[in-house]
């Protein structure tokens, strides 16, 4: 799994020492996963461990390890079950330390915090506004136990819940706290692996509200989620015709005019800001213009 990961085109790749490893199995893990992020032959995706969250006995073990090992080459440390801001500053100190102890620049290994229960919702602004914290991760699964709902399928909609979405504040809890800090959001994982459609479905959701993006936990998976997080070619088309038309229009050529028609459209200042979200997504994706560039007027 390893070495197929290396070359598969997801954004990130992160190895798991927790949910996936058994107990008696942490210790062997941590030298296992320390020794992949450090060898060669990634294909450029940031690289990321998930650790043990601070509730157990192991975490001080895993950070300990993998940044001794692997540090220079290790963009991300996914927290998970971050109940409150504290969570992060104590992995912020020890991290610290480790940079310094092996020659790293303080600050390079960022932080993805999970927030996966009700303490964790709660707290998610000071979370979000903790050090290094690069994203927010909604852990799905645990989030539903949390607030007990009673369904046994990650993601998907609780039995007789027939009005609405049950996922919805949660999700745009962690959504708003992350817009407010500047950093991404990020959907959790979707777990019948198999059900590429329903994975798609899901991920819709997601992409919809203005998620970053959504983990994987197969590679079937990752061409659906590329493609659901990538904006509809006619949308990614009209939002550079909004940006290339508004300034024109703003600019002294133009007339100096904040507010004007583009076809039967009035585009203003916030017609620019959303667009650019639309044609930065795009942009990310690689996506190339299919339609005509704006042509001033005569």
């Amino acid at each position: 799994m390893i070495a197929k990961a290396k070359q598969l085109p997801a954004d990130e790749v992160f190895l798991d020492l927790e949910d996936a490893v058994a107990p008696e199995a942490k210790s062997a893990a941590r030298t296992r996963v320390a020794a992949a992020l450090a060898a060669p032959g990634w294909a450029g995706q940031l690289r990321g461990v998930r650790v043990n969250d601070w509730t157990t006995p192991w975490t001080h073990a895993d950070l300990i390890e993998v940044v001794a090992a692997a540090g220079a080459s290790l963009d991300v440390v996914v927290l998970p079950k971050v109940a409150d801001a504290t969570h992060v500053r104590a992995l912020d100190l020890l991290l610290t330390q480790l940079e310094r102890t092996h020659g790293l620049p303080v600050g390079h290994i960022g932080v993805e915090a999970q927030i996966e229960d009700a303490a964790g919702l709660t707290h998610v602004d000071a979370i979000a506004a903790a050090p290094r914290v690069r994203a927010l991760v909604l852990g799905p699964a645990d989030m539903m136990a949390s607030l007990r709902m009673r369904t046994l399928v990650v993601g998907e909609q609780p039995e007789g819940y027939d009005v609405g979405d049950a996922h919805h504040y949660a999700m745009m809890r962690i959504l708003v706290a992350a817009r407010a800090h500047g950093i991404d959001a990020i959907d959790g994982p979707y777990l019948k692996v198999r059900d590429t459609e329903a994975f798609r479905r899901v991920a819709g959701r997601a992409a919809a509200l203005g998620y970053d993006g959504k983990w994987v936990l197969h590679p079937d998976q990752i061409a659906a989620g590329n493609e659901v997080f990538s904006p509809r070619q006619d949308d990614y088309d009209h939002a550079e015709l909004i940006l290339e038309a508004y300034e024109w229009h703003t600019s002294g050529a133009g007339g100096a005019r904040g507010a004007v028609m583009l076809g039967d459209e009035m585009i203003d200042e916030a017609s620019r800001k959303m667009a650019l979200v639309i044609a930065g997504k795009g942009r990310a994706a690689g996506m190339t213009r299919t339609t005509p560039a704006f042509t001033p007027p005569d």
